[in-house]
Order: C-alpha cells, then sequence, then structure tokens
C-alpha cells in the first residue's frame, strides 16, 4: 500500500498504544464473519453475539462507521440476524481471503469512510483465524488495534486464547466490550451514556 495513504500517527513510535485515549472520532468498527453457519460452532457464542451487539449499539450511537465482513457467504451463510438487524444499510463485504485487508472491497471500503479513521475496534469470529489475520493487517496498514476479547470468540477455547496472545504479542490492545464501551463515552450524564444504559444494566 501506498504509505501516502496510511492513518498519521503521529508520536505512535514514541508512546504506546494503550495509553492512548480511544476517540470515537478516530475509530471504526470490524464485524467479522459473525455468520449463520460459522456462529453455532463458537463457544460461549451467546456472549460473543451479545457483545458485539452491544459495540454495534454503541457506534451507532456514537457515530463510529461499522464494517462487516463474510467468508465466503456461498457456503458459510449471511451475518446472522441478530447483527444483520442491528446494522442496517451497512452491507456485508463477502471475502475469500481470511485478512479481511486481503480484500481490496474492504481495504477501499474502509479508506472511504468519513473522517479521519486511525483505530480499528474489532469483535467477530474467529479468534485465531479471521480475527487475528485481519488484526495483524490492520497494524501492518498503519492502524491502532483494540480487540474486544468478550466479543470474540473461536470453536475451542484453547484457540480463542492463542489467538488474544498473538494479536497481543504484535501490538494490539487487548480490551473487553464494557472497557471499550466505557472509555469511548467517556462520563456519565450524557445523553449517549443514558441511551446505553439500556444496554448495560
Amino acid at each position: 500500500m501506498n504509505p501516502s495513504s496510511l492513518p498519521e500517527l503521529a508520536g505512535l513510535a514514541s508512546e504506546p498504544v494503550a495509553r492512548r485515549n480511544l476517540d470515537p472520532g478516530q475509530c471504526a468498527l470490524l464485524v467479522v464473519d459473525l455468520q449463520e453457519k460459522l456462529v453455532p460452532a463458537i463457544a460461549k457464542r451467546e456472549e460473543v453475539v451479545r457483545n458485539s451487539q452491544v459495540l454495534i449499539r454503541l457506534a451507532g450511537i456514537l457515530q463510529i462507521p461499522v464494517l462487516l465482513s463474510t467468508q465466503y457467504v456461498r457456503g458459510l451463510g449471511p451475518t446472522v440476524p441478530e447483527i444483520a438487524g442491528l446494522a442496517e444499510g451497512v452491507p456485508a463485504i463477502d471475502k475469500t481471503s481470511f485478512d479481511c485487508f486481503g480484500s481490496e472491497d474492504f481495504r477501499g471500503a474502509l479508506r472511504q469512510l468519513p473522517g479521519h479513521r486511525t483505530t480499528a475496534l474489532m469483535c467477530g469470529i474467529e479468534s485465531h483465524i479471521c480475527v487475528m489475520q485481519t488484526a495483524l493487517g490492520a497494524l501492518q496498514n498503519g492502524y491502532m488495534v483494540h480487540v474486544a476479547a468478550d466479543a470474540v470468540g473461536s470453536r475451542s477455547p484453547q484457540n480463542h486464547q492463542l489467538g488474544l496472545q498473538r494479536m497481543e504479542s504484535a501490538g494490539c490492545v487487548l480490551s473487553s466490550t464494557e472497557m471499550m464501551m466505557y472509555e469511548l463515552l467517556r462520563r456519565s450524564g450524557t445523553a449517549e451514556f443514558k441511551e446505553m444504559l439500556s444496554y448495560i444494566k
């Protein structure tokens, strides 16, 4: 990729990513491969889907753009209704590469998002395959990456943990749905906080 198209992350090399506060205006939410034929096999699938729903709702409230991906939709089915219904108007970008950044359509959609997006927030499946490879792709393309560890999953808990370890070792920030949510909301008492309350009680 042309270096001039990479996000401008001045000072990133000298400042650990985990010290930088999340800014809604710089974030995009990547929802990876939550598909009808994949989700039923995922360990703790209800938690993964529920937390992904929370993040999508939060993105809507804070005007954070959302990108959806599917892996070979003809074979693995469309995005599960619980997710697709919350992301109306966001077409899923189908791919055959495990890394979303291997898809020109995905890279193009990310580049065309409004505002200056430097940070990828991630949820979806599987932690050790498409989520991990997409996280590495995002890092290689100059993005900061925050992964909601309780909103990603794999078929086996061991692979889930290995995927998280690999992403953290590569430079991703491991977070949780609540950590992301409260960090992005910043304070209580706001209209956005009150709107999210019904989803976090």
